[in-house]
């Protein structure tokens, strides 16, 4: 099966969104990060000023190492922002900090998408780590049953993908309608701000295309969409 023509394509395919995406990322993350906000907040003071604004309390802002691992934990109330985006003061660092606070935002109130999307963890999880293994086992030893159970787990991780983005998308939203609303970006500032919150936002549609090209194909090689 890894010889097969269709499956080297999906993968070729994977693999150029996958590099196109984070070059483009890489590209907006670099040309902003040299570029200050006129009003000089570091993203840790931006996060918590657009917390203050929304009467949130009780949401953590904590440092964590690393190049754009910057999160927010549901679970746990915090946001983490990587120490780049934590101390900089640059456009780049004003995006991404308000973008996590999106993710709080949408916490707080109550966001459909991601309330969905926290209770597909277990099922994302079992997909991942087991569906494609059962599929492969099943096609390997001609159990269809088995190898229809493998794909249904690894459709409820590529789902689970697919939710994602209105949840990246609509937290980009926030960010850039409460940068500009705050007055903590202007003009050229905001242009950058969305530069680079597009491209974070373009690998997750990526991956869900990824995903779903995959699961088209395990779907056909274990004779659910052909007779």
């Amino acid at each position: 099966m890894l010889f097969d023509p269709l499956y080297l394509i999906i993968l070729g395919v994977g693999f150029l969104l996958s590099f196109g995406t984070k070059m483009w990322v890489q590209s907006a993350v670099r040309r902003w990060s040299d570029v200050p906000t006129r009003r000089g907040m570091t993203g840790r003071q931006i996060a918590q000023a657009i917390l203050d604004a929304r009467g949130i309390r009780g949401v953590t802002i904590e440092p964590v190492r690393g190049s754009l691992t910057d999160h927010y934990d549901p679970t746990e109330r915090a946001l983490r922002l990587s120490e780049d985006v934590y101390n900089s003061r640059s456009v780049t660092a004003a995006g991404i900090a308000a973008h996590e606070v999106g993710h709080a935002i949408q916490h707080q109130d109550g966001y459909a998408f991601m309330k969905m999307r926290q209770k597909m963890v277990p099922v994302a999880n079992l997909g991942t780590n087991l569906g494609l293994w059962i599929t492969i086992a099943g096609i390997i030893i001609g159990i269809t049953q088995l190898a229809t159970i493998g794909v249904i787990l690894f459709g409820g991780a590529v789902a689970f993908t697919l939710v994602t983005l209105p949840v990246e998308f609509d937290a980009s939203a926030r960010a850039k309608k409460v940068l500009v609303g705050q007055g903590i970006v202007t003009g050229e500032e905001a242009r950058g701000v969305s530069q680079v919150l597009n491209a974070a936002a373009a690998t997750y549609v990526a991956a869900a295309v990824t995903a779903v090209l995959q699961l088209l194909y395990w779907a056909y090689r274990a004779g659910l969409l052909r007779r």
